[in-house]
């Protein structure tokens, strides 16, 4: 069957559409997305401003007609950090639900870290033994760890990439105190949960996901996109510390002509790297290997479990709020 996911993240509003059924992997049949950066729209009351909901229901509003266009048989909705943390995300989301015939439900940070932990343990298996999961995304930070498909531990902090560059830096490049300031705020954010995820064992493989992360690990050297999903392709941390110290001394138009690096995502480069040093120093990880599932395919295999199992003559109901999933 064909299903759609609408992915309102604090940096890009994304709808995916995938062909998938049960016991098999869900397949993209086509993508439509676009850099709202909803978390640059938050003022200093954590209130999401005027323009920034109308482009996210203008948004909303094209994504229903192409998942319509495109055959989409159940659409799952969901909004992240930005919109959870402004203090009228639900009651724009609630005007949008009113609008439109899509319920966008809000993540925790929690759901966030266990659905993107999900993704990763289906795509590399069992045989990864214990997983640690890093997600820096724009408005958070996920970290989980496991041996089953669910985590035994989930932690999410308010170190999204795009989060940190609005509330620290106030230039391009930004001066060398306001790194430092930035780079003690993360540490100390992360090492307080360290003992927290540790505690269950040191993990057998480390994995990281998100565009920061793959922005990274790509002017690290790592293969492009276009070389396909299924490249390995790793971070190592002594290449990323020496990254974080150069992208510090570059302005936003210098990092976006990077190899992999877009022009919506350069300005907020450094605070991600900064972010992802603060991790792999603390939970001393000398390499992490990037994923391409995250939060959006542990979505669709999160709905795939919970489907009945369908046939001809018994169509499958649409798809009620993300916690009856």
């Amino acid at each position: 069957m064909r299903l759609g996911v609408l992915d309102v993240g604090s940096n890009t509003v994304h709808l995916l559409v995938m062909d998938a059924h049960q016991g098999a992997r869900p397949l993209p049949a086509y993508s439509h997305k676009e850099e709202l950066r909803l978390a640059e729209h938050l003022d200093a009351g954590d209130r999401l401003s005027d323009e920034g909901a109308e482009r996210l229901r203008k948004f909303v509003a094209d994504a229903i007609r192409i998942a319509e266009d495109k055959g989409v048989e159940d659409l799952v909705a969901f909004a992240t950090s930005a919109v959870r943390d402004a203090v009228n995300g639900e009651e724009i989301l609630a005007t949008i639900e009113a609008e439109t015939p899509v319920d966008i439900q809000l993540l925790s940070g929690d759901d966030e870290a266990r659905l993107t932990f999900l993704a990763v343990r289906r795509w590399f298996g069992w045989s990864s033994g214990r997983l640690l999961v890093i997600d820096i995304g724009g408005g958070s930070l996920e970290i989980a760890s496991g041996i089953d498909e669910d985590p035994d531990v989930a932690v999410s902090l308010p170190l999204g990439a795009g989060r940190l560059t609005r509330d620290f830096f106030t230039a391009d490049p930004p001066p060398a105190e306001e790194v430092r300031l930035l780079r003690r705020h993360a540490r100390t954010k992360i090492a307080r949960e360290v003992g927290t995820v540790t505690r269950y064992g040191k993990a057998d493989h480390a994995v990281a996901t998100s565009k920061t992360f793959r922005q990274l690990a790509r002017i690290a050297g790592a293969a492009s996109s276009s070389e396909g999903h299924y490249v390995r392709r790793t971070l190592a941390h002594g290449n990323l510390t020496e990254w974080a110290a150069r992208l510090s001394g570059m302005p936003g138009a210098e990092r976006a002509r990077l190899p992999g690096v877009s022009a919506g995502r350069a300005t907020q480069l450094l605070a991600g790297a900064l972010v992802a040093d603060a991790a792999m120093d603390l939970f001393e990880l000398p390499v992490l290997e990037l994923c391409p599932w995250a939060l959006r395919e542990g979505v669709i295999l999160r709905r795939l479990d919970m489907m009945p199992t369908a046939s001809a003559d018994r169509p499958i109901k649409p798809i009620g709020p993300m916690g009856k999933v």
